[in-house]
Formats: C-alpha cells, sequence, structure tokens
C-alpha cells in the first residue's frame, strides 16, 4: 500500500515519508489480518515452551562486586559505554503527553534524570535517544530550552523510530471524529533498524562497544559499573550479546519472562505463553532494561510482528507491533536478578501519573543515594 494510495493530506504523507512508514510491510500485514493469518492467536511463541531452569537467573555475586566494577568503570573510562533511552511512547496512559519532559522531581524531567546520570561520568558516556514522530520535535526543544541540562551537546545523538498506521477491526484506516487516521510508534522491535540508520555507526565511531538500553520512565535503572562489568565478562567469557535485567515479579505485572523455547533461554512475552502454560510461575520479570554488544546490533533480525488490540478515543483500534525483547531468541543472553525495592531498586514503572505521585519521594532518594544529583 503505498501513501499516495491513502487518503491522506500532504502533510500527512510527509509525516510517513519523514518517519520511515514502510508501506510495502504495512500492506502485507494489513492482509495478512484480513485473511486471518494474523491473530491473538497467532501472537503465541511456537515451539516447546518450559520454565527456566537451575543457574539461568544470575546475580551479581557481592564478594565480586570490586572486581567487576574495575572491569566497568574501566570500560566508561575508555568510552566504551552508551546510554540508550526508548523516548518514543505514546504515553496514552499518561494523559498523550511526552513522557520525557514531564517533570519528575526538583524541577527535573525524566529525560533531565536520565542526563544527569549519563553525565555524572565525566564526559565519558554518551546518550542516544530512541525518538518518535510524537516525541522528536518536543524532546529537542525541552533539552535546547534547559541547555540540555548541563550534558554538552555533542554527547547526546538522536533519531527516529518507524511509523504506521492503526487500523480498524475490519481492517481499514482508522480516523477520528474529524476523519484524521491515527497514526503511532510500531513498539521498539525496530531498534536495530532504526538506530542502524546512523546512529550505531556515529557510537561505534567513537569507539563505543557497549549500549546500554532501558525506558526513559524508569530512572531506577543508572549506571551500574558492576552490572556493566558483569557483562562484559560473560561477553568476553560465553560470547553474551545481550544482557537482560530481571526484577521480582509481582501481581498484575505485565510484560515478558524468562522462558526456555526448545530449550534456548529468552524472553517470551506475557501474551506469547500457550494458553495452558503458567507463567505466573517463573519468579521473575523483564524489566526491559538491557546492555548490548553494540556491534551485535549491526545486523539483520527477522523479529516476530504482533497484532495488538487497543482502544482509541473510546474505539477499538489494531496495532501491529515488534518488541525488542525478541532479540534475545537470536542472540546468546544472560538474565541478572535486581533489587525491586527501597533504595537499591532497579525498577519502578510509573504508566500514570499517580504512579508518579506515589514515587517522587523514593526516585529522589535513590538519585542522591547514587550520587546521580
Amino acid at each position: 500500500m503505498n501513501p499516495n494510495d491513502l487518503d491522506l493530506s500532504d502533510t500527512q504523507r510527509a509525516e510517513l515519508a519523514t518517519h520511515h512508514f514502510d508501506a510495502a510491510a504495512f500492506a502485507s500485514l494489513r492482509r495478512a489480518y484480513l485473511d486471518g493469518e494474523m491473530t491473538s492467536e497467532t501472537n503465541r511463541v511456537a515451539g516447546v515452551v518450559s520454565l527456566p531452569e537451575e543457574g539461568d537467573i544470575l546475580t551479581v555475586d557481592p564478594a565480586r562486586i570490586e572486581e567487576l566494577e574495575a572491569i566497568g568503570r574501566a570500560a566508561i573510562e575508555a568510552g566504551e559505554l552508551g546510554m540508550l533511552i526508548l523516548n518514543g511512547g505514546m504515553a496514552t496512559r499518561f494523559g498523550g503527553v511526552v513522557k520525557g519532559c514531564v517533570d519528575v522531581f526538583d524541577g527535573l524531567s525524566f529525560l533531565a534524570v536520565k542526563i544527569k546520570d549519563a553525565a555524572r561520568w565525566g564526559g565519558k558516556v554518551p546518550m542516544i535517544l530512541m525518538n518518535s514522530f510524537a516525541t522528536d520535535a518536543a524532546t529537542k526543544a525541552h533539552l535546547e530550552d534547559n541547555a540540555h541540562f548541563g550534558l554538552d551537546p555533542a554527547l547526546i545523538d538522536s533519531f527516529t523510530q518507524d511509523i504506521s498506521l492503526r487500523l480498524t477491526p475490519g481492517g481499514e484506516i482508522w480516523r477520528d471524529a474529524d476523519g484524521e487516521p491515527s497514526p503511532y510508534a510500531p513498539g521498539h522491535g525496530d531498534l536495530p533498524s532504526a538506530i542502524g540508520r546512523g546512529a550505531l555507526e556515529r557510537f561505534r565511531a567513537r569507539g563505543g562497544k557497549y549500549l546500554w538500553m532501558s525506558n526513559v520512565d524508569n530512572v531506577l535503572a543508572t549506571c551500574d559499573p558492576a552490572m556493566l562489568g558483569a557483562h562484559i565478562e560473560a561477553s568476553r567469557a560465553r560470547d553474551v550479546a545481550m544482557t537482560v535485567e530481571a526484577a521480582p515479579l509481582y501481581p498484575g505485572d505485565k510484560g515478558g519472562m524468562p522462558a526456555r523455547v526448545d530449550g534456548d533461554l529468552q524472553i517470551v512475552e506475557n501474551f506469547r505463553f500457550p494458553a495452558d502454560f503458567d507463567h505466573s510461575s517463573i519468579p521473575v520479570f523483564n524489566t526491559n532494561t538491557f546492555i548490548f554488544d553494540a556491534d551485535a546490533l549491526a545486523r539483520g533480525f527477522d523479529l516476530t510482528w504482533f497484532v495488538v488490540e487497543k482502544t482509541v478515543d473510546g474505539r477499538p483500534a489494531i496495532q501491529f507491533e515488534r518488541l525488542c525483547g525478541e532479540l534475545s531468541a537470536f542472540l546468546p543472553t544472560q538474565f541478572l536478578a535486581i533489587e525491586r525495592d527501597g533504595l537499591g531498586s532497579r525498577f519502578l514503572p510509573i504508566k500514570q501519573p499517580q504512579d508518579l505521585d506515589d514515587a517522587r519521594d523514593l526516585l529522589a532518594r535513590a538519585m542522591k543515594a547514587r550520587g546521580v544529583l
């Protein structure tokens, strides 16, 4: 389906072109959906799914903290680490605002706290932002208006992820009350291809080797040299290319969990488990915080497209999405258990304004305890 074949304004067509609308993929996915080849049932993972085995969920050995910290700090000092922030979400449960620009505490936004974390390493750690059509302009203005919160602008790079259009359950272009189509960012599974449009090569050209990815709203996912050291050691010894931070599973959590598929350890999203599989028996939960070997992202990945049912303006809508957690099915991956409570927590999801109100005090105290502020 060519954008010119859609009933769109010139401005809308330009926006799609600017943000890498893949017309051929969109047409193929739409056809598969209409033909019944893509459903919520086809989202389920193929293969034999089993619980993680003993030793699959690792911890950073307290007795080796200093040794691992030394490895991590050496990599930071050498300019080998970059902080990769997923900043493209639509924030529908947060009022549709650009969440990265929302004040968290003390006049600092989510982005500001992330930048402060990068800045504390003396200009050695660049920040790379994956924005979207919905966040790119506001993010850049927010950073410029605040003098990039003290970080050298040369250390901040950004790129935009892809864009797509929502469908009605009947497969037509979803339109609002004014007849306008509804664009969206199709998950974060386009990370390898999107960062591959220049940002990855720029990072590698400056000596970058490791990318620490986290959601913009998870400010507790700060740079920890010992955890970085644990990834580097595993990369060197066992060719691990991806480290996943896994937090204790709490009731109501939705997302991915470590499981074995045909014997291979990987992240399996909640909605992908077989219908009769008790995934609640898995004690940990994927926080969407990963450390990657940067070189490993410089290749193509045939990630699965999922059918996602949404409610937009009180009406049902269909989206096609990919998720970067599925990279664990392609890359040698280790899972590191992390804390989820108290000042040592590395995961506190902020999905609604009330979540932020409840978390402000803890977030401020944790950032000060870690030397971010």
